[in-house]
């Protein structure tokens, strides 16, 4: 589509900020005569959904229960899932398949022609329906092709979404705070859009970006995150970032994933000598979660001073690993690895946002008619640890409950206030964009080497330090120069960096996903972390807890 011939003002009933599993399930759920935008900062298949190797958590075999779904979740997440988000989850399984199946997703069928269920670490059945080892792929194809399909549904390709529009940002006191769209710059043509709706879901993703290494695609930058945050939206649990523990060690693959069903299926992890470790670390051995075995690899890496360890599947019969892991078999053997008879090199990479945008069953945040959906929210689903294949099934869930709440609160009448354009009046070029690249990298290296799997209290605090200088550098870039990609990225990312490490230092304990040498037992407390934006107020606060506001 030619932007560059449009007016820069848009209106629309819904504005749906990326087209990953949790945008697309909202847009392709809304009623058809919704008018709606869908902002994507790349093409339109670039986020995480398309990358997931995995597949869908759901209850559909008569030897599995919803009870015992739950009851997993619950002990991946190491006591800190809300019960009422687990429930609701696990319930939206069945509609959730039914929902894709609709769409046309193509899932790997067993011999009886019925949907072939996997298992993965810390299921206790096998729940997973998938499209051989690229499910992701094969989900985000299709709803990508059903929304292109639809008259209602407007597409921005290489739009980035900057800042939400709400009447407290206006300075407007007269009418109770809500959002009424965002601002966007147009990658092509280096203009910023203004998008208006009485409804705006940011489905972004994760800000797994912020770590040097990371399975993520290069969107994961936390965009939804800190700008909810900037808009005045609570968020929570930030110290759990999920690293998976098999992310391929080879310098021609960088971020390639080999599939938690890989040990589902029966792979073992060894290291150089062949021992099989995880059986000193957990009864469950390979089937462990995911926290487990990511801190088990890396305390043997550290321990034996090993770049990567081995993933093994050799034992399995070559037929039978073709067809379960076609994709990774042929990726891997371009790469000059035969799976079928070669151990894989392997190590930890940051994975998944566990925490984020707090919202409430419909995927509200607190400021009205600002939604969070997937990866971009906290849910309570997680708790301190994810387990494997329900984030998928958070998106389609949660997803179809925005569209239902949207459309049962839709008033054709909305009335917009007046919104001023983007002001560019005082800023001016870039002198060197090297500031940007020299900035990112260093925030990375930071929340690696501080903020990563195994913490310290002395390392979060060398972290925040440097983070608080590094924001201020890019505060005031922000201020002077243009918005670009880069620079609007990386004013996300270092927001969510840091609340990724105010949270970690809020949390006194080890618990899933956040593990510090100085506080190694539970805490017996169960508490979520919450950071409050500037002048935040709510009347009963879902945690009682000191947080530093974060500008």
């Amino acid at each position: 589509m030619d932007m560059s011939n449009l007016n820069s003002t848009h209106h629309f009933d819904v504005i749906i900020v990326g087209s990953g599993g949790a945008g697309l399930s909202l847009a392709l759920s809304l009623p058809e005569h919704f008018k709606i935008a869908i902002l994507a900062k790349s093409h339109l298949t670039d986020a995480s959904t398309y990358y997931a190797q995995g597949g869908v958590a759901a209850v559909l075999d008569q030897s599995d229960s919803i009870q015992q779904h739950i009851d997993d979740t619950m002990i991946a997440g190491v006591d800190l899932c809300e019960l009422d988000a687990v429930q609701q989850t696990v319930n939206g399984g069945k509609p959730s398949v039914d929902f894709l199946l609709q769409q046309g997703v193509a899932f790997t069928l067993d011999q009886d022609q019925q949907l072939h269920l996997t298992r993965e670490g810390g299921h206790s059945q096998r729940r997973i329906i998938h499209a051989a080892d690229a499910t992701g792929k094969a989900i985000s194809t299709t709803l990508v092709q059903r929304a292109q399909e639809k008259a209602n549904i407007q597409i921005f390709e290489n739009f980035i979404a900057i800042d939400v529009i709400s009447h407290a940002k206006l300075g407007c006191d007269t009418q109770p705070n809500r959002a009424l769209g965002l601002y966007a710059l147009d990658e092509q043509h280096q203009t910023v859009h203004t998008f208006l709706a009485p409804f705006t879901a940011l489905a972004c993703g994760g800000a797994m970006k912020a770590y040097l290494y990371t399975s993520n695609p290069d969107i994961a930058t936390g965009d939804g995150i800190a700008m909810a945050y900037r808009a005045g939206c609570r968020v929570a649990n930030m110290e759990f970032n999920q690293f998976h523990p098999t992310c391929l060690y080879h310098p021609q693959a960088r971020s390639f994933l080999i599939t938690e069903a890989m040990r589902g299926e029966g792979a073992y992890l060894r290291l150089p000598s062949g021992e099989r470790f995880m059986l000193r670390f957990d009864e469950r051995a390979e089937l462990a979660p995911r926290d487990i075995v990511a801190r088990a690899i890396d305390f043997e890496i550290k321990r034996l001073g090993i770049r990567h360890v081995w993933l093994d599947i050799t034992h399995q019969p070559a037929d039978f690993v073709k067809e379960h892991f076609p994709t990774l078999y042929a990726r891997l053997l371009e790469l000059g690895i035969d799976i079928t008879t070669e151990m894989i090199p392997v190590v930890p990479a940051a994975h998944y946002t566990c925490g984020g945008v707090m919202v409430d069953e419909h995927s509200q945040t607190d400021l009205p008619g600002l939604y969070a959906i997937g990866e971009t929210a906290y849910t309570g689903l997680h708790g301190s640890n994810r387990m494997a294949s329900n984030s998928l099934l958070e998106c389609f869930v949660y997803g179809m409950s925005a569209a239902q709440h949207i459309e049962q609160h839709f008033d054709p009448s909305f009335d917009y206030p007046s919104i001023p354009a983007w002001d560019t009046s005082q800023v001016t070029d870039a002198d060197e964009d090297v500031v940007i690249l020299q900035n990112w990298d260093e925030l990375r290296a930071t929340m690696w080497n501080y903020v990563g799997i195994v913490r310290t209290t002395k390392r979060l605090q060398r972290a925040l330090h440097r983070i608080e200088m590094l924001k201020k550098e890019i505060t005031e870039y922000y201020q002077d120069y243009y918005v670009s990609k880069n620079l609007i990225e990386l004013r996300n990312l270092v927001l969510v960096s840091e609340m990724i490490v105010r949270c970690a230092m809020q949390r006194k304990e080890s618990r899933g996903l956040h593990y510090t040498l100085d506080y190694p037992e539970l805490a017996t407390e169960l508490r979520k972390t919450v950071l409050n934006p500037p002048n935040f107020q709510v009347e009963q606060p879902l945690v009682n807890v000191d947080s530093p506001d974060l500008c």
